[in-house]
């Protein structure tokens, strides 16, 4: 009996060893699963003809290419990205995910491959000055839910946060007056303004810059070690800032201050 047992748990730990990491399991599949919004331009959204396009369609499919596997890109509201990775629904979320302590905790992440800060967006008339958050007490601010700029909000008492799905519709209701202010990704915004065709412009940076990376499940070194070598790659032989440069004008991955 004690045989039997200790074969049967020598089994089960030899079965899990072989398919324990990503990398494995992405390889004998032959396809990358990217989670993103798919309404989040110039990272990630539908062109007129209704195809993905973007920044990260983009840079997903070049380290799909670079890990041998083909692109298999799935869409959903930005608030359930991480609850589905988690759930092991796809591989890896490609959606300007900021790096922080508290989602290091449930998942690993790639090195980081864009770096911008959060930015207030406002009417286009707007006369108020809002410089920071602590100028918005009293006031209704527009974020993302389940997004860091939704934490940072709350994180102000006296603000009165409310939570969108994704950027067009809190955008919409900046522009009819519901809202006083919206909160950002400082590189989205002057496109998400330009496409919305609203009558809205950039305001304050706030806080300081963010690194962003790609997240996916704890414990697969092998697949992390392939991911970031994709990237180092991607970057060194320039194909990296081509794809930044055409969306964006400048190569995201490097600091604001080296930008110049």
């Amino acid at each position: 009996m004690k045989r039997t047992v200790l074969m049967l748990a020598l089994a089960a730990l030899t079965g899990s060893a072989v398919a324990a990491d990503l990398l494995d399991t992405v390889k004998q599949r032959g396809t990358l699963k990217i989670a993103l919004e798919g309404t989040y331009p110039p990272f990630n959204f539908k062109d007129s003809t209704q195809q993905l396009t973007g920044f990260e369609v983009e840079l997903g499919n070049a380290l799909a290419k670079r890990l041998n596997v083909k692109p298999e890109f799935v869409t959903g509201e930005w608030s359930g990205l991480l609850a589905g990775l988690q759930s092991g629904k796809f591989d890896v979320v490609m959606n300007q995910v900021s790096i922080t302590d508290k989602r290091k905790e449930v998942f690993d992440f790639s090195q980081p491959y864009t770096v911008s800060s959060a930015q207030l967006i406002v009417r286009k008339n707007e006369t108020r000055s809002f410089r920071n958050l602590d100028d918005l007490k009293g006031k209704k601010l527009g974020v993302g839910q389940g997004s860091n700029y939704a934490d940072m909000a709350k994180a102000v008492s006296g603000i009165e946060v409310k939570t969108y799905p994704g950027a067009p519709e809190y955008l919409q209701d900046l522009a009819t007056g519901r809202i006083d202010a919206a909160l950002n990704d400082s590189l989205l915004i002057p496109f998400a303004i330009k496409e919305a065709k609203l009558p809205l412009k950039a305001g304050s940076p706030v806080g300081g810059t963010t690194e962003m990376g790609i997240p996916f499940a704890k414990n697969n070194p092998k697949f992390k070690a392939a991911l970031d070598k994709a990237l180092t790659d991607l970057k060194a032989d320039g194909t990296f800032r081509k794809i930044s440069v055409k969306w964006f004008g400048i190569d995201v991955s490097r600091t604001p201050a080296a930008k110049k």
